[in-house]
Order: structure tokens, then C-alpha cells, then sequence
């Protein structure tokens, strides 16, 4: 657990800080796959309800970076990615961030409760466990495979909106879950790929820190791999509409390419050129998921235009 006592607050928070504690550029995912979870779902749900599911959800995502912030700011000190976070700088008290994260994600759940349903919020709640709990505490310092396992508390969002609107979950809902959970391992790894020296440097078993470089290409590959597989077979659910096999061809024929790409580079040329295949393919992934999810949002959307 991280030494409270290492790290003094400077007394100079900003309001900047305690948004970046509750990490918005992973809530920002968080948001928009669960509103899709909770649009694409058979249910009418009231647009102020939806607005304050989603809000609900969003807060509890941010507890869960909050509570990351707070257990992690001994590791995220020496990581150059992390290393200006306001915990590690001494902006905000790891104390603060734990209270923030706690108090966030017991209001998260209860309102959440209040303003949709149980069930939403009891799958919210557990979601807060598995990020704070199963993957910071006890996966991300013990396995290489923290990331396969952890990625699980990423892959809920949608559940939830599914089950705000329609007060349980579904086959269509863990489809969703499916398709974030395989995108995980493919979307970090090639992260460690170029990071791999932060994690060194903080002790964390990252694969490419306990297995190299090379094994974890060869990792890469085949989720991506797995998931092209996955992503193209939930077409024929009840998922699928012309948007989303659009987007399925397209997005994964290029991430599978981007994968070989990968797989086949040559770690000297790789650190010559700065890691710029790998780094491509990163930001590619987070574009990967945003389509999809538009995709069959676009689809529920024809769905119902036609419906009408």
C-alpha cells in the first residue's frame, strides 16, 4: 500500500487538480460506452433519468480513479507517465484522495439506486470493488496478466447502462462487456511496449517487464486476433446493423494489419524510430472502441428511426 507519509501536500490544489484525480480521460470512455449501454438497450427510459444514470456512473468512475490515485502514488512517482499527477506531487493528500474516492463512490451508488435501479447500482458498486480493490491493490503488483484480468472493471460501463434502463442485463449486454474486455490486452500492452522503462522503474509486472518486448508482440497479436474474431461474429447478434459491420470490416482488418505490423517489428529499428509503429497503434485502439460503440449506437438509432 502506498506510504501516505511520503508524499507532504503543498497546500496548492486547484480545482484542475481534483478533476484529474478522477482520471476524465478514462471517464470520458466510461461515459460514452455506458450511454450506449443504456441507448441501444429495448427500454424507454426518461431523458432526465438517463442524464442522471449516466451522471452517476460517470461519478463512480471517477471514485475509482480517485481510489487508483491514492493507492498507486508511490509507483506513480516514478513513472515519467504519471509522475505529475497531484498525489505524487504533493498537490492533493493521498488521505484527500482516498476520502474523495471513498465519499464519490458511495454517493455514485446509492444515487444511482435512487435514480434508476438496484441492479445498475449494485453492478456499479461492484465495478468500484474490482478497479480499487481486485485490480490496484491486489492484481496490478502480482501478475503480468493484470491487465487481462483487471481489464474486466473497464468493460462494466456498458452493463451498467443496460441495466439502468431496463433494471437487469442481457446476451447483448455482455457482448458489449466481451468486446471492451478482449480490446483491454492488446490496447495496454502496446502502451508497455514504449513504457516499458516506467514500469521497470516501478516494479510493476508488466509483461513486457517479466516476459520482454518480443513475448508481448507475440501477445498482441493474438487478443487482436481474438477480438477481429469476436468483434465480427457479434454482427450476427442482435447487435449488428449495417453501421456496425461497417465499422467491424474496416476497424479490425486495420488493427489486425497494425498487430502484424507490430509483431514482425525489429526491437533495434523499434527504438530507433522511437517506438512509432507501436505508439500509432495505441492511439488507433482508443479510436477502435469509440467506433464501435458509435456504430451500434448508430444502429439502435436506424433501428428505431425505422420502428417509427
Amino acid at each position: 500500500m502506498s506510504d501516505a507519509t511520503a508524499f507532504d501536500r503543498t497546500g496548492d490544489a486547484r480545482f484542475g487538480d481534483y478533476v484529474l484525480l478522477l482520471k476524465p480521460r478514462v471517464m470520458s470512455l466510461v461515459v460514452f460506452t455506458a450511454l450506449v449501454g443504456l441507448l441501444v438497450a429495448p427500454a424507454q427510459v426518461h431523458p432526465f433519468l438517463a442524464f442522471a444514470s449516466i451522471l452517476f456512473i460517470a461519478l463512480g468512475a471517477g471514485a475509482s480513479g480517485a481510489l487508483n490515485m491514492w493507492y498507486d502514488a508511490d509507483i506513480d512517482a516514478l513513472m515519467r507517465r504519471t509522475a505529475r499527477r497531484p498525489v505524487p506531487q504533493g498537490r492533493i493528500a493521498p488521505d484527500e484522495a482516498l476520502a474523495l474516492g471513498a465519499g464519490l463512490a458511495g454517493i455514485a451508488v446509492v444515487m444511482l439506486g435512487l435514480a434508476a435501479n438496484w441492479v445498475a447500482a449494485g453492478w456499479l458498486a461492484f465495478t468500484i470493488f474490482f478497479y480499487a480493490v481486485v485490480y490496484t491493490i491486489w492484481l496490478k503488483r502480482l501478475t503480468p496478466q493484470n491487465i487481462v484480468i483487471g481489464g474486466a472493471a473497464g468493460a462494466f460501463p456498458p452493463v451498467i447502462g443496460w441495466a439502468a434502463a431496463t433494471g437487469g442485463t442481457s446476451l447483448e449486454a455482455w457482448l458489449m462487456f466481451a468486446l471492451i474486455f478482449l480490446w483491454t490486452p492488446p490496447h495496454f500492452w502496446s502502451l508497455a511496449l514504449f513504457m516499458k522503462e516506467d514500469y521497470h522503474r516501478a516494479g510493476v509486472p508488466m509483461l513486457t517487464v517479466t516476459h520482454g518486448r518480443r513475448a508481448t508482440r507475440a501477445h498482441i497479436l493474438a487478443y487482436t486476433l481474438l477480438l477481429a474474431a469476436f468483434a465480427l461474429g457479434a454482427g450476427f447478434t442482435g447487435l449488428g446493423g449495417p453501421a456496425y459491420w461497417t465499422a467491424a470490416v474496416v476497424l479490425n482488418a486495420w488493427f489486425v494489419l497494425g498487430a502484424l505490423r507490430i509483431r514482425r517489428r525489429d526491437e533495434a529499428a523499434a527504438e530507433a524510430d522511437g517506438y512509432a509503429a507501436e505508439k500509432r497503434f495505441f492511439r488507433f485502439s482508443l479510436l477502435y472502441l469509440f467506433l464501435h460503440f458509435g456504430a451500434l449506437l448508430a444502429d439502435a438509432l436506424i433501428r428505431a428511426w425505422g420502428a417509427s
